[in-house]
């Protein structure tokens, strides 16, 4: 299991305050209505700690072990390979997992692909710039040995969300005991190498094309051409 790492990581000191952190944030990065459809790719298993899973009867839990928390709706698929419609989620929380994909281009392309244009989507990744985050699992084996992934930095998944037409909304970076949120683009500051892990919001936009018609304009020296002919076809047939 390549998120191995993340569940021993949750079971650390520092684990336990970054995951109240997310929590945290999660509870209110949540703001769609209780009748839109909300996506979670990549289980956590404790999603009822941040969402009410009763109130949001179309929170849905994507895994491809099928886990999840008890009371979510659970389907078990491939990230890189949604089994949904196209434009049809309202919202999409991606919580570590990118980091953990081999196949994590094709899974951001799924993501553009089912979300609504006006939707949101939510990345969490570890900060690459943290070295005791880089450290940490080489002092601990057990952690090490279930390390399966890429560091990936917010400027890479910056990138990928422009190619994707997404707009991003807010970057926010996880201390050990507070959330610090920028909007718009990141900023660079004291908490880029403190913080353990990172969150980008994105806003997918969708744009339509209004073709053009051109317009035939008539050069105005044949205009004129045509008029002073017709005019002398005019006289001609006046005299006879």
């Amino acid at each position: 299991m390549k998120r191995k790492f993340l569940f021993s990581f949750y079971e650390t000191p520092q684990g336990k305050l970054l995951q109240t952190l997310e929590k945290k944030y999660l509870k209110r990065a949540i703001t769609v209505s209780c009748k839109q459809t909300i996506l979670q790719i990549g289980s956590l298993g404790w999603e009822s700690e941040f969402i009410d899973c009763s109130l949001y009867q179309r929170f849905n839990v994507l895994d491809s072990k099928g886990k999840g928390s008890v009371e979510a709706v659970k389907i078990q698929a491939r990230s890189f390979k949604l089994p949904l419609q196209s434009e049809t989620i309202d919202l999409i929380i991606v919580p570590h997992l990118i980091e953990f994909d081999a196949n994590r281009f094709q899974t951001m392309r799924e993501i553009e692909r089912v979300l609504k244009p006006g939707g949101d989507v939510i990345i969490f990744n570890f900060n690459p710039l943290n070295i005791w985050v880089r450290l940490h699992f080489l002092w601990n084996k057990q952690m090490s040995d279930s390390w399966r992934g890429y560091f990936i930095s917010r400027s890479r998944v910056a990138d990928w969300l422009k190619l994707l037409n997404f707009e991003i909304i807010s970057t926010s970076e996880f201390t050990l005991d507070s959330i610090h949120t920028t909007h718009d683009k990141f900023k660079w500051g004291k908490t880029t190498y403190l913080s353990m892990a990172y969150a980008v919001r994105a806003v997918k936009r969708q744009f339509t094309l209004i073709p053009l018609t051109p317009v035939k304009v008539k050069p105005a020296g044949l205009v004129a051409a045509s008029t002073a002919l017709k005019a002398l076809i005019h006289r001609i047939k006046k005299h006879d």
